[in-house]
Parts: C-alpha cells; sequence; structure tokens
C-alpha cells in the first residue's frame, strides 16, 4: 500500500480547515475567520510531525530531550565540549531542565561533567564516545525520515515555505512578545 493509500486515522482533510471557516462565517457573520485555514494545518502538521518523531525516537532508542542534549553538543563540533550555561541558551530551556538532562545523561554515560577552566560554578559537558554513537544513529533516523516526509515538495516548493514560515515566525513573535507586556 502506497503512503497516499494509507488512511488517516482522527485526522481532519486538509480541505476541512476551510468548511470550518465557511460554518463559522455563516454561523457567526463577522466573526474573524481568515486565520482557520493556515492555522488549523499548522497544528495539524506539527501533530503528525510531533507523533511521527516520537515513533522514530522510540524506535532509536532515544527521548526528544536527549537528543535535544546530545544534538547541541554534536553540533558543536570537536570535542563536543560545552559549558552548561551554553547548553541552555542552545536548547532554550531552564538550567534546571538542562540539569536533570545532563543527570540522566551522565548517568546513561552520553556525556561527562567536569569543572570548567574559568572558575568554580562553571561546568563543562562533554559527549562521550557512547553519546557519539547514539546521536549519530538517532539524527540520520530522524532527520532521513523528516526528509521523506517533506519530499512530497518540490526544492523550490521547500524554499517558498521556509520563507513564508520565517516570515509568519517572525511577525507571531514580534506580536507575541508586544502583547505580554
Amino acid at each position: 500500500m502506497a503512503d497516499a493509500d494509507i488512511p488517516l486515522k482522527d485526522s481532519v482533510p486538509a480541505h476541512a480547515a476551510a468548511e470550518i471557516a465557511a460554518a463559522w462565517r455563516r454561523e457567526r457573520p463577522g466573526t474573524p475567520t481568515e486565520s482557520i485555514e493556515v492555522v488549523t494545518p499548522i497544528w495539524q502538521l506539527a501533530k503528525l510531525f510531533a507523533d511521527d518523531r516520537n515513533r522514530v525516537l522510540r524506535e532509536a532508542g532515544i527521548d526528544a530531550a536527549t537528543l535535544d542534549l546530545l544534538s547541541v553538543l554534536r553540533r558543536s563540533g570537536p570535542p563536543y565540549v560545552l559549558s552548561t550555561r551554553e547548553i541552555a541558551q542552545r536548547t532554550l530551556v531552564t538550567a534546571g531542565a538542562i540539569s536533570q538532562r545532563l543527570t540522566r545523561a551522565e548517568r546513561d554515560g552520553l556525556v561527562q561533567r567536569a569543572p570548567g577552566a574559568t572558575g568554580r560554578r562553571t561546568v563543562q559537558v562533554k559527549l562521550t564516545a557512547e553519546g557519539h554513537a547514539l546521536i549519530e544513529r538517532s539524527v540520520d533516523a530522524v532527520l532521513g525520515r523528516e526528509a521523506t516526509l517533506v519530499s512530497g515538495l518540490s526544492p523550490h516548493e521547500r524554499t517558498t515555505l521556509m520563507e513564508l514560515l520565517d516570515k509568519l515566525m517572525t511577525d507571531v513573535r514580534r506580536r507575541t512578545a508586544r502583547e505580554s507586556l
């Protein structure tokens, strides 16, 4: 059975967003509905991508938090060492969350912590050989799968979509930051 022939359980067809918007316009004329056909498919795609990524991660034997941690260290380049502060900045999670992730990863032999040279409170984190091997396998599985998932778009369509998503993300961040003040 080809991917296109696989029935989608618990999903809404792409055209359903237009139907939802039309129903709101019919039932509540004047209600702003222009976001429905943009936001609804984004939420649906986010769920599909997240569910699929979680499945791939389970198969690879890694969780999302560990993938995030090991990925940051791996992308830093040799010798694959960062301070806990650098890790927190690059992962956009709290210092407490980083500490928990590091404790688990160190217990599993994926990273090693050592005092930093710049001060008593500085902690350096190094990717171990076991951690390196796990991230190499995991990133290939995750990124390979995600490449397959977006392969229905041409390179030009992917570029256009990336540009539009970047534009939307920048504007939404600006609007939400201003409104949360």
